[in-house]
Order: structure tokens, then sequence, then C-alpha cells
């Protein structure tokens, strides 16, 4: 094998004819310009597709091809090769044998590679070809900061019984040379790398919790430093611009790190509790931009009636949804929709999450009594077409947004409600009159967010007696559903889920709802919206992901729990009961 390695791959992919001469110039033109690997350059240029080139890798090795998303893989293994050779040789060890390595490589032909990696192992070494993104993946997953997080924690220990006071500085930085900046940069790492959309540093009676919410579920690590606690928390406040002498009260600020070549934006919330200060801080990745309507999993039905709405020039929009549903993604994505230069927009937040250009975006401030009706009433003198409510939180700013739609504007804005039909009478319960919500509403847009089904493990699964009992009641033919779930593998990093999908239901005003609005009739309201056409309840939505097999039938039954189709569904006991009668 070592004669075949001798062959670049450039010249291999040319005398098999997957490339020309010319394209193998220009890939090395751009090679020397990056310092991208080759394989990359060719993929990324179209030139060859990723397949055929490992196929023909392997072929002409005479190695494997493995998949290693479908394999077991030692993580004890895996870390006997330090992280930073892995990433530089773009190598991972796909398994530890007797007398030797299988070292999975993404180009097995780079010979200054095999030798330095070679040097660093106590075994011989048998090679593989593997997926680049295959081995992206298997990075994030196998190198996480675990250890790293817990040895620095360590140090700062040391640190802490050592002196009082911490070398401090406003700014995150590599170049600082002190135990609680590695630790921290080491868990802002550890976070982006496991993509998660939080972090919670809670100090307990004897450790320190830190969470982290990946597809809207926590994962813990335990440190058993609890006295570092303080230097955290102190340091994270300098980012923020906090107060670092108030102890007492809750504070709320923001910062922006540079991670992994990500420019992540932080808002940060402490409160204090019995066992000293907790924080959660909310990442926002501005490098990802703002993501568009088209991609936001709205069914194509819903989307193109969400889009005739947003193409209306007056009236109010209602995007409505529990914390963490997604109802700021299709805000943003309602924006970017409608953000030309013909319009003028202006939003009001608290606080303004992504930069958007040409829009006028406020930031509320309620300490200078700079709040949302404020905002309000001086935007709608700003000569705007679109108006953007972060959230209706009282009866004022509602009413103010509802006679802004009715005077020639469009108003988008959010609602803490269960789902689209609730949202209307919320309004009314907060004193809006019902006559006014008739006249204003134009829609609805109830959301939640449930975790998709990895699609590299996905195997069939059957309801249990219980599960199919419920799901009966959106469904009378559940029992012929073929559902998945996920197994658990290394892509998914054992969960059966990977990423997450929205669930939307589209609630569009008519007569009959509102006249049942203009007298007060919420019970009528409620009739007359199940019955308006298209109309489709979320757990249905849910359960059509299911039965496409994107999802599982814990996330619908999860997403069921907490909506107004509880209403209709059987309870626990009367479940019990019907078990017992059919014994």
């Amino acid at each position: 094998m070592k004669n075949n390695l001798r062959m670049r791959l450039g010249d291999l992919l040319i005398q098999h004819n997957l490339i020309t001469p010319e394209q193998l110039d220009i890939a090395l033109d751009e090679q020397g310009r990056t310092g991208r690997k080759l394989g990359a350059v060719l993929i990324d240029l179209g030139y060859v597709a990723e397949s055929q080139m490992l196929s023909q890798l392997a072929d002409h090795l005479h190695i494997p091809l493995i998949d290693i998303d479908k394999i077991p893989i030692n993580p004890d293994s895996v870390k006997k090769l330090p992280e930073i050779q892995a990433r530089r040789y773009r190598a991972l060890i796909i398994k530890e044998q007797a007398h030797s390595f299988l070292l999975g490589m993404a180009d097995p032909t780079d010979l200054n590679a095999v030798d330095a990696i070679g040097g660093l192992l106590p075994k011989t070494l048998e090679l593989a070809v593997v997926s680049e993104s295959q081995l992206s993946n298997a990075f994030d997953n196998y190198y996480r900061k675990t250890e790293e997080i817990a040895s620095f924690a360590e140090e700062l220990a040391l640190e802490y019984l050592d002196q009082n006071e911490f070398s401090i500085s406003t700014e995150l930085s590599e170049d600082q040379d002190t135990a609680v900046s590695r630790l921290l940069q080491s868990i802002f790492e550890d976070a982006v790398m496991s993509k998660a959309s939080d972090i919670h540093i809670e100090p307990n009676n004897d450790m320190l919790r830190i969470r982290h919410r990946v597809d809207g579920m926590l994962q813990e690590n335990i440190i058993n430093q609890k006295n570092i606690a303080n230097a955290l928390v102190l340091r994270l406040k300098l980012m923020a611009g906090l107060d670092i002498s108030e102890r007492r009260l809750p504070q709320d600020g923001r910062a922006q790190i540079h991670i992994k070549n990500k420019r992540i934006d932080v808002r940060l919330s402490t409160m204090p509790t019995h066992d000293g200060e907790a924080v959660v801080m909310r990442l926002l990745d501005q490098s990802a931009g703002i993501l568009s309507l088209a991609r936001s999993g709205m069914p194509p039905l819903i989307f193109h009636r969400y889009k005739n709405m947003l193409s209306r020039p007056n009236g109010l929009i209602l995007v409505t949804g529990p914390t963490g549903s997604g109802k700021t993604t299709t805000l943003y994505g309602s924006l970017s929709e409608l953000n030309t230069p013909e319009r003028k927009i202006i939003t009001v937040e608290d606080p303004v999450e992504y930069s958007l250009p040409r829009i006028n975006q406020v930031q509320v401030n309620n300490k200078i009594n700079l709040d949302f009706a404020r905002v309000l009433r001086t935007a709608l003198r700003q000569d705007p077409d679109i108006i953007m409510v972060g959230e209706m939180r009282d009866q004022e700013t509602a009413e103010i947004g509802m006679r802004g739609a009715l005077t020639g504007h469009l108003v988008l804005s959010t609602l803490h409600t269960n789902d689209s039909i609730s949202s209307a009478i919320r309004l009314i319960d907060m004193g809006t009159p019902g006559y006014l919500v008739a006249s204003a509403l134009r829609g609805v847009i109830a959301q939640r967010l449930v975790r998709k089904i990895c699609e590299n493990c996905k195997v069939d699964t059957l309801p249990s007696d219980e599960h199919l009992t419920w799901l009966q009641h959106l469904d009378p033919n559940a029992h012929h559903i073929n559902f998945k779930k996920g197994d658990g593998c290394q892509k998914c990093n054992h969960t059966g889920y990977a990423g997450r999908v929205g669930v939307f239901e589209l609630l569009q005003m008519t007569e009959a709802m509102m006249d049942m609005l203009k007298i007060d009739d919420t019970a009528g309201f409620a009739l007359a919206a199940k019955q308006s056409p298209g109309y489709k309840p979320l757990a249905n939505g849910a359960l059509d992901f299911a039965k496409q097999g994107i999802t599982t039938i814990e996330e619908v039954l999860k997403l069921v729990e907490n909506i107004s189709e509880m209403d209709y569904l059987p309870t626990a006991e009367s479940v019990l009961e019907l078990d017992d009668a059919t014994v």
C-alpha cells in the first residue's frame, strides 16, 4: 500500500478520468490561495462528487471505505490521538486492535500526515477512507471539552485558594493565560460544538452544574469545585457590563464573543439563589444569518396562506407559543420577507436579537421609561408601513398596536399563549374590547418545536397500547401508521434525535369569528375557529410529522400535553380504566 500512497490525489483522479488536468490546475491554485485540502477544494468546485472520490481512493489503495456514523467507536481510543493533530490531519482512530490502530482519514494519500500520526502513536497504523463531513461531526462529538473544563476548573479552584482577588478583564480572549478565561473559553467552545442554544451555570451545595440546552433538552456536566462559581460569575458580569458589586438582585446584560470562527451574541441573566448566583446565557449565532420563511419548515399550504397574510397592507398578525418555540425566528423571517426599499419598517424589541439592514430597530429600556407602549406611539408618528412589536405585554400596548393596524399599518407581534384560538381570547382577557380585536386581527400563527429523528439511526417502532389510545383520538387510523424512532448513534450523540422542526397552526379570521368577538362570545369564537376552512390543530400537525417519519410518538404526545387539544383527549385515569376493561 505504501507504493500506492505515493500517487498524489490529483494524479489519481486524472488517471481514472474523474477530473481533467485543467480542473486540477484550477483546484491547486485555489488550494494555494486558501490553504484548504485539495479534496475539499475539488468537491466544492463541483469537479468531483465526494462519494466518487472516496470510492476511487479506497479501490486504488486497497483499503476499506468506512461509514463511521454506523459503527461503534470507543471514545477512549479516539482520544489517544490528540484533537489538534486529529483536526490538522483530518484523521480519527476508529478502532484499537492488539497491535495496531485502524485510522480513518479523509485523504490517506497524504504521506506527511500518515508519518506524523505514526510517530505519535505506539502501534502500527491500518488506514481507511472516511468522509470529510463525517470526520468533522465526529471531532465535535468525541473531542468535547468535558475533560478540559474539569481540568481548568481544578486549576481555577487552586488559584482561588491562593488569592482572594482574580485578574479580571472585560474581554474573553485566548491570549489571557488565566484559569478563569481558559475555563470560560472551553465552556463556550463546548456549547458551540454541541450546538447548544443556552448555557446554565448553577451553584449547588457542594458542586457546580454546567448545563447546555441542545435541541430543547438539557445536558449536564458536574464540576466538583463549587468554590469557582464566584470567579466565573464575576468574569461573565464584566463581559456583559453588569454591576459586579450587586449580588442580591437579578441583572440582565449582553456581550459578543468569537468562538470557532463564529460571532456569538450572548444574552446573560443572573439570579441570586440560596447557594450563590445562577447564570443563564442565551447564545445567538450572528454568523449564521436570519432563517428565511421558506426554510422555516412550514408546510406548503400554511406557508402560502401566511405569505398572503403578510402581503396585506394593514392589520394585526400574531405569532404565538411558549418561550423557546421559535416565535422570534418566524418574526425575523417575516421581516426579511417584507424588507424592501419601498417599505419603512420599525421594530420595538426587548432585546434586539439580530441586526437587520434597512430596518429601524428600537431597544426597550424600562429604566428610563422607554417601554413598548411609549416606543409604539412614537413609531406610529414615524410614517412606517410595517411595525413589529416584540410582545403584546399589556392592554395599553395591545390597544395601541391594534389601532395602528386599523390606521393603515401592518403590525406583527407575539403572545405567550398555547394555541392560535386562545390568542384572540387572551387579548380580550387583557381588557381589549372585542370589537377592536375583531376589526384589527387578521390571523394568528401558533407554533412549537419538536425534535427530529436522526436519519442515520432511524428504525421502525410500534406504539405502546397507552400511546395508541391517545393517538387514536387524533387519528382513528393510528394503528395502521408505520412510526419511526432513532436507535441512537455517534452522529446524534446516542439520543436518537438530531435537530428540530417547527409545527405550525394557522388561524385566519372569518366573518363568523369576527361576529363572535364583537359580542365578546369567546365560546362561540372558539367553535367558529375550529370549524373554519383550513384550520388544523397543532397536535394534528405534529402527528403528520410522525406519519412521515420526521419525529416520534413521544414528541407528539409531549406537545399535546400542554395545548388545548387536551380538552378532548382522554385523561390518564380514563386510559387506565380502558386498559382494565380490556383485560
